[in-house]
């Protein structure tokens, strides 16, 4: 019966992951239209984000955009209103105090390392721009989001190597050749429960995504505009 439940959870959010996409987004495209017009482009900087994530969103931004993507790696080749630079989320120097109107980060938190780095991260996202929209999957959401497997994420760390040496896990997850690589796969991602998320993100809104009534992903929104 819990293995039924799990499987039609997966199946319903693969087949609707795309209407999840945007509603999450019109969230931020909320958060977006609360900011006061000014007479430039609004700046947004996407941590983590690449542009063809943009490509279906862009145009439901109903107001004059200028968007800085920041990874590990910059994208050669972007189109105009979209710069791509190098940069490490949990310190970017380069950018000022508030440089930015609005912070974007979509499902990266998880990514960045153990909790010294996500609250490294948290506190760059938090001074760079008054509002910001952050996004993670929450850890109990029965399926983990990376390796597409039900309750992989709650088991210890010695059961998910053996099931990662195993077999593939997802799209995203290889059988690994060794226990380095396993250890390497599973601890690439954390996921976080709403007290962590909270604690990252202390003057927030957190506010659920849910799935058949399933907390699927926490989203930390703020929304604060100083006068201009």
């Amino acid at each position: 019966m819990v293995r039924s439940t799990a499987a039609e959870i997966g199946g319903y959010e693969k087949a609707a992951s795309s209407s999840f996409r945007l509603a999450r987004f019109s969230l931020f495209v909320d958060l977006v239209a609360s900011i006061p017009k000014i007479d430039r482009p609004l700046r947004i900087l996407d941590v983590g984000g690449v542009e063809v994530y943009w490509k279906d969103k862009r145009h439901l931004i109903p107001r004059h955009i200028e968007i800085t993507s920041v990874n590990l790696t910059s994208e050669p080749f972007v189109k105009p209103g979209f710069i791509s630079l190098r940069a490490n989320a949990c310190h970017m120097p380069e950018f000022a105090d508030n440089s930015f109107d609005v912070v974007h980060s979509n499902s990266v938190i998880e990514h960045v390392g153990q909790w010294s780095s996500m609250m490294a991260m948290a506190s760059e996202i938090r001074r760079i721009a008054p509002s910001y929209f952050v996004q993670t999957p929450y850890f109990w959401f029965p399926i983990e989001p990376h390796a597409r497997t039900p309750f992989l994420h709650w088991l210890p760390e010695s059961l998910k190597v053996r099931l990662v040496m195993g077999r593939k896990c997802g799209p995203y997850w290889s059988k690994a050749a060794t226990v380095d690589e396993a250890m390497r796969t599973i601890q690439s991602s954390s996921l976080l429960d709403r007290s962590m998320f909270s604690a990252l993100f202390p003057d927030a809104e957190i506010i659920p995504e849910k799935v058949l009534g399933l907390t699927k992903s926490l989203m930390a929104i703020r929304k604060v505009h100083p006068k201009r």
